[in-house]
């Protein structure tokens, strides 16, 4: 279920995402910017990371409702990760694109928290997550300056 979950939150932001890889290029970066083909390969081995680690959460937590603060902190960060990809690239709102990020860090944030507070393994599975999220926000928010 958390595959499938998480599978159609990366598949609605490839969707949007459509011509990114062009968008990507012609915005002005930093040159620390990394080339565009390396983020669906990060993306992949994180989205198995963020399903493996609610899968955890959830198989640890055995018979707890998914209502729980924990899914429902999880879910919220869901629903910001899908919403970035179309209002960077398909909305063209980049300031509130990097709003999303923001918040979106701070959800992750509470998450390993909440996580960890049943279970180490389901948060660490957060780590790297939160590692590009926070990377990429520092170079979203470098775009906005640039362009």
């Amino acid at each position: 279920m958390f595959v499938l979950v998480v599978a159609a939150v990366a598949a609605a932001g490839s969707v949007a995402a459509g011509s990114s890889s062009s968008e990507y290029a012609a915005l002005v970066q930093p040159s620390w910017a990394p080339p565009s083909w390396v983020f669906g390969p990060v993306w992949t081995v994180l989205y198995l990371m963020i399903a493996a680690s609610g899968w955890r959460l959830w198989w640890v937590a055995g018979t707890m409702k998914a209502a729980r603060p924990e899914f429902l902190i999880y879910a919220a960060g869901l629903v910001l990760n899908g919403a970035w990809t179309p209002l960077f690239f398909a909305a063209d709102a980049r300031v509130i694109a990097l709003a999303d990020i923001v918040l979106l860090n701070l959800v992750i944030i509470v998450t390993i928290v909440l996580f960890a507070r049943l279970d180490r393994i389901a948060a660490s599975l957060l780590y790297p997550y939160l590692g590009w999220s926070l990377f990429a926000m520092a170079l979203y928010s470098s775009i906005v300056v640039l362009n």
